[in-house]
């Protein structure tokens, strides 16, 4: 049975809010000592957390099985609290590493953060009918860039979608994008502080 998404036909796709950090907990990026495909996931022995926006605070391990390579991240502690990270933009939200998983589409670059955030993705671009049932204040959705919600983009975007899918199945320094490099466009941090109650 084929696991690629199913686009070729009209879907329609509900949006009930999803947020880009939802998409935060495995991040594929740039090994930064090989240059091949590393891996970003909560620390070790850290419990998953109750809300997903905690994801933006939990402790971070980078490792890569090509090359051994390992790093460690904490949040910043600012008096009582945690500064948590700011997703968004072509690196991680936690080393700011390049991420793995772009692209060059429609003059732009696309983006995702590893297979599970590609095909959601997917299934809005995808989609010939698209509802909003949440707040567009921080939905993923809503606040792409309006050339991937072009209906005159979608087959360029969808393209550009299945060359990230495929880029997720390799690893090697010499498989990576040509588009997966530093450009220091990171959003501006928007202060979220986490007042710690928690086991981190």
């Amino acid at each position: 049975m084929s696991s690629e998404p199913q686009h070729s036909n009209p879907v329609r796709h509900r949006d009930h809010g999803t947020w880009l950090v939802q998409f935060t907990g495995r991040v594929l990026v740039v090994c930064p000592r090989c240059g091949g495909r590393a891996l970003v996931v909560p620390a070790p022995g850290v419990a998953a957390p109750k809300y997903f926006s905690a994801l933006l605070f939990q402790p971070r391990r980078l490792a890569c099985p090509g090359c051994g390579a390992v790093a460690d991240w904490t949040a910043e502690e600012r008096g009582a609290g945690l500064v948590g990270a700011v997703p968004g933009g072509t690196e991680d939200p936690f080393f700011r590493r390049p991420l793995w998983l772009q692209t060059r589409c429609a003059g732009r670059v696309l983006w995702a953060y590893d297979e599970e955030h590609v095909d959601a993705l997917d299934a809005y671009v995808g989609a010939q009918l698209r509802e909003r049932r949440a707040s567009p204040t921080m939905a993923m959705f809503a606040r792409l860039p309006t050339w991937m919600k072009s209906a005159k983009r979608r087959d360029e975007v969808l393209a550009g979608l299945a060359t990230l899918r495929a880029l997720a199945r390799l690893s090697t320094p010499a498989d990576r994008s040509d588009a997966a490099h530093e450009r220091g466009d990171r959003p501006r941090h928007q202060g979220s502080v986490l007042f710690r109650g928690g086991p981190y």
